[in-house]
Order: structure tokens, then sequence, then C-alpha cells
């Protein structure tokens, strides 16, 4: 079938490949020119240089299994492009918990619950207590329970260092209104689904170029359409079939807080599609919203359907993610590729990552404010992370020397992720016949992260009919 798939982040990369593979044509539509949605890289003129960052601080886990095959697929090589390293959520005072790399799941987090430095006995017992009757539960919670409620009796120092970094970390979104449900899902496949699962993969290449990247040049090599630069401004229906009205793009269009650049010469005028079979709306939300309009002729029923699907989608409500990245002078090297922070209303970030030691430039660090505020400016929040980078990292000596930190840039993305609160109703991937959708946003076990991103694009591309 000829297949049209609007989004090349990495949802729409992945049903475009899956597609591929299934024997379909497939035409890859994507409004910026650098491909990865919200997992992407950006170009920071810096001394008439180009400085390489990307648009958030993203990390895998081990039970990313789809999205480390597909890596694989399309040539890239995880193995060489990620750094895998045990479950390590250490504070700048050294306490905190690191998982032992050999040992098979569970019993590396019972090793690494018990051998917790700085927690007490009673923190420990607490800890291990909790995570007994979730085990013995099945994992499993009332709909409507946060994380917060089901960490009734667990003591203040592991929720402080492990329970709230993971949920931030995984759903972008506080234990105090977090699902419940989704979070024993994410604790279930990374702390008891086989060795290697809680491993963190801390990406050594940009965003763009750990899959989308290697995806587009997979699809251009098997004779592929894609067309960066190429915003759709509507679909219409032709029969059983559609056709997309193409428009120029503009930064303003585009459903990110950071806009990619684009190319310098675009269509002035809207300009009409060959028609397609199937459409995959592989946008973010708000604008697969926007394409759906329920004044595409089809019948009542339909017309029903979508209108529903519109209102599912345009009721998300939104987490906004910062990344703050900041220049050591002379450069120099955190002890660890990673670090948990103190995090707090005047010291925001919960994490940093040494980009020099994951193949970036050398002394730049990246520190990361999960579910951020997004009514605080760029400034505000980039002088607290300097602030606090200054308090925690230099004077608890975290960085090999004592330089001098400067602000290079403050990237707030603020529909990062969809809130996951608990009893969300998330929108359904088949929308009509001939039209889906996938991202991480749509109905499914997981939260917005890339893994949730590549199996909904592989789902999506499965369902094409």
């Amino acid at each position: 079938m000829r297949v049209a798939i609007i989004g090349a982040g990495w949802a729409g990369c992945a049903a475009a490949v899956e597609a591929v593979r299934l024997g379909h044509t497939v035409t890859l539509f994507e409004a910026g020119r650098i491909a990865g949605g919200r997992a992407r890289r950006i170009a920071l003129a810096n001394n008439a240089a180009a400085l390489p960052l990307d648009n958030g601080q993203h990390i895998l886990i081990g039970a990313y299994k789809d999205t480390l095959q597909l890596m694989q697929d399309v040539g890239v090589d995880p193995g060489s492009a990620l750094l895998r390293m045990p479950l390590t959520l250490l504070s700048p005072d050294g306490k905190g918990l690191r998982l032992p790399a050999r040992l098979p799941a569970p019993l590396d987090a019972l090793v690494g619950i018990v051998g917790a430095r700085g927690w007490s006995l009673a923190d420990k017992a607490s800890l291990l207590a909790i995570a007994a009757r979730w085990q013995w539960q099945g994992f499993r919670c009332a709909p409507l329970a946060t994380v917060a409620d089901l960490c009734q009796g667990l003591r203040p120092r592991p929720m402080y260092e492990l329970i709230d970094p993971l949920c931030v970390s995984a759903l972008n979104t506080p234990a105090s209104r977090a699902s419940g449900t989704v979070f024993l899902r994410v604790l279930r496949d990374s702390l008891f689904s086989g060795r290697g699962s809680s491993n963190l993969l801390l990406p050594l290449l940009d965003l763009s170029a750990l899959l989308p990247d290697a995806a587009i040049a997979w699809l251009v090599a098997r004779g592929q359409s894609v067309q960066l630069g190429a915003r759709v401004q509507l679909l219409e229906r032709s029969g059983c079939a559609w056709r997309l009205r193409m428009a120029a793009a503009s930064a303003a269009d585009i459903d990110y807080e950071t806009s990619p650049s684009l190319p310098p010469e675009l269509p002035k005028n809207p300009t009409d599609t060959a028609l397609f079979d199937h459409v995959i709306l592989a946008c973010p939300p708000r604008e697969a919203a926007r394409l759906v309009q329920p004044g595409i002729p089809m019948p009542t029923i339909e017309q029903d359907r979508l209108t529903h699907w519109q209102q599912l989608a345009r009721g998300l409500r939104y987490e906004a993610i910062t990344t703050v990245y900041l220049q050591t002078v002379p450069s120099a090297r955190l002890t660890v590729p990673m670090l948990t922070l103190c995090s707090s209303v005047d010291a925001p970030a919960q994490f940093v990552f040494d980009r020099g030691a994951l193949g970036g430039p050398p002394g730049l660090l990246a520190l990361v404010i999960s579910a951020s505020n997004p009514a605080a400016s760029a400034a505000e929040l980039g002088q607290l992370v300097l602030h606090q980078a200054r308090q925690q990292l230099i004077q608890a000596q975290w960085l090999e020397s004592k330089p001098q930190l400067r602000l290079i840039q403050t990237i707030t993305e603020k529909r990062a992720t969809f809130a996951c609160t608990p009893g969300l109703v998330r929108p359904p991937m088949q929308i009509v016949p001939g039209l889906s959708a996938c991202g991480d946003y749509i109905d499914g076990p997981f939260p917005a992260t890339l893994e949730g991103a590549v199996r909904s694009g592989l789902a999506a591309a499965r369902g094409v009919s």
C-alpha cells in the first residue's frame, strides 16, 4: 500500500521502517529539517563554530528491547553508540543506590538496596517491604492511585533518593500526581525482566544520529521518499484514499519549543501530494489534532470517531523538560558520567550528565529539570541551575578540578511529554479506516519514553490496512 507518515520523530521513523519491511511504499514528511522530534540534535552557534547539542537529555535502559533492535536493524550498533552502566543514583554527598553489574534481576536490586550508601537499616527494610508488596500484588494497583499512594509507609530517604528520581525520569511527572499503574509497569519491566534490563544506556551520539538519521538513510537506500522541511497543512479524503495538502513551514507553526532550522526555499502556496491508501500521524498530539478535522467527508459514525479522537488528543496535559548546558573553564570532567542532584525549588535540576565523557565537547555538562516549571523563564532557570552546579558539583568535588562554570544554553520543551496521571484516557492508535496515529502519547502501558514511541510506531505500521 502507499503509506504517508507525517512526522519523523522516533515513532514516525519506526513506523516508516516497519511499513517498508512489510512491503508498503512509504513517504515520510517532517516539518523540520532535522529528524528526531522531541529527541533530536540541534546546532548552537558558538564562537562561529557549531556546537552539537540535543534538545533534551534522554537516556535508555536495557529493557528497551524494541528500540535497541531497531537501532541494529538500521545500522546503528548499540554497543558502540551507548554507554552501558548499572542503575546508579548517587547524590553529590556520595549517598544513594548503585546496583551490581553482574547479578541477575531481581537479585541485583536486592543487593543494591541492602548496600545503599547512607541508608539506615530501617530505610532499607521499608523499601524492601514495599517492593515485596508490589511484587506480591503482581505490580498492579488501584486505577486512580498515585506513586505517592503506593509509597505510603516508605521512609523519607529511599523516597527522596530512589522513588522520586525514578518517577520523574521515567514518567516526567512528580510522584504526588504520577500514575501508580504506569510506574509499576516501568519497575516490572526494568527491575524484574531479566539480566541487564535495569542498566542505564547513555547516548554517545547526538539523539538524531542515535536512530532517526540512520532510519532515514535506510529508507532512502530502499527507494522510499523522505521530505524534510515539508509541513502538511491538511488532509483530504478522496474516496477510500487520502491526499495531503502541503504548505511552507515556519518556526511558529512547528509544535516544538525549540524549532529546528528550515530549508531556505519552501513552497509559498499549498500543493497537493499524490493519493495515499493509508496515513499515519506521527506528529505531536496538538498537530495531529489539528489535522484530524471533523469536516473531512466520511460517514457519520466515522465523523464521531474522528471528533472523539480529536477531543482526547486536545485534552492531554503536558509536562515540560528543561536542559541547561554549562561549560567548565578550563575543561573538567565529572568523576562519573551521570549524577543525581539534590533538587529543590531553588535548585531545580535532578540530574547532571558529563557530555564530554559521552562523546561530546570536553567540559560540557547537561543539567536536566524534569517536570520543570513552564512559567519560569529560561534566564531564571539557567541562573538557578548555574548556582546549583557551583554548590553541588564544585564544592562537593564531583568535578576533577575546581573550574569556572559558564552558562551556554537553556532549552525548554514546554510540551515534552504528556502528564502521566492516574486514570488518564489516551487517544487510540486507530482513528478511522485508513487513518491512524502513533507516538508516545498513544494509548498503551508505557509513559512518554523513546521505547514507548518506537513500540507505538511499529504497531501502527503493522496495523496498516
